[in-house]
């Protein structure tokens, strides 16, 4: 190749064309002052390694997505699943760890999802669950991992599987399901998670909580109303 005029690189750049003259490399591929040092060495270590750079050699991804996209390719994956500049290299990190386990990435490869989304997906997938009961942008990664653990558990996840709960009123709603309670009286968005915890404890106890099932009610005053110094009460009535 010509001689490079290397004062158009700064010292880290300069570093990362000399390593790679050093062990004999075409540098033409990646000394260019588009690049960084960081995507400089992405592509210096994929060139040592024998892995077809053209794929990810591109100003358009940052070093980070160079690295995914490189370690994609040296675990000799399909990286053009996620070799695309809409990922980021978070996003792009889950996508390759669901090729590498051979999960089905049709469902959660798409942008629309955060790397956190895609992990619970990913979860989910490996365990063999509908995922297409979360799988849904509107969720965040939070509310899916409540529903995720739901179904793991065999829960009828329907009954909070909804954007209008937040992750801890579904939490709270999930562990009325498992105890077996009826949370139809306080599967509802109104109550806040506080509200619902001490609804679901009442209800565990036996107790009669229809006076204490009133959202306008703070989860405080719904306490006392529990007649929880009352261990023989078996009705919510207000203890002095």
């Amino acid at each position: 190749m010509t001689e490079l005029d290397l004062s158009q690189f700064d010292k880290l750049q300069v570093e990362q064309i000399k390593l790679g003259l050093e062990q004999g490399l075409d540098v033409s591929v990646y000394a260019k002052p588009d690049f960084d040092s960081w995507q400089m060495l992405q592509i210096r270590l994929g060139l040592e390694n024998g892995v077809d750079v053209s794929i990810y050699a591109k100003p358009e991804y940052d070093g980070w997505q160079m690295e995914e996209i490189r370690l994609g390719l040296e675990g000799d994956i399909d990286v053009s699943v996620y070799a695309k500049p809409k990922f980021n290299s978070w996003q792009m990190e889950e996508i390759r760890f669901g090729l590498e386990k051979g999960i089905d990435l049709s469902i959660y490869a798409k942008s629309d999802f955060d790397d956190w989304q895609m992990e619970q997906i990913g979860l989910g997938l490996e365990q063999g669950l509908d995922v297409s009961i979360y799988a849904k942008p509107e969720f965040d990664n939070w509310q899916m991992e409540q529903i995720r653990l739901g179904l793991e558990k065999g829960l009828d996840v329907s009954v909070y599987a909804k954007p209008d709960f937040g992750r801890r009123q579904m939490q709270q709603i999930r562990y009325g399901l498992e105890s077996g309670v009826d949370v139809s009286v306080y599967a509802k968005p109104e109550f806040d998670a506080a509200q619902m915890g001490m609804l679901r404890v009442g209800l565990k106890r036996g107790l009669d909580i229809t006076l204490c099932a009133n959202p306008e009610l703070d989860y405080l005053t719904m306490w006392s109303m529990r007649g929880h110094t009352q261990r023989s009460t078996s009705s919510c009535k207000v203890v002095d």
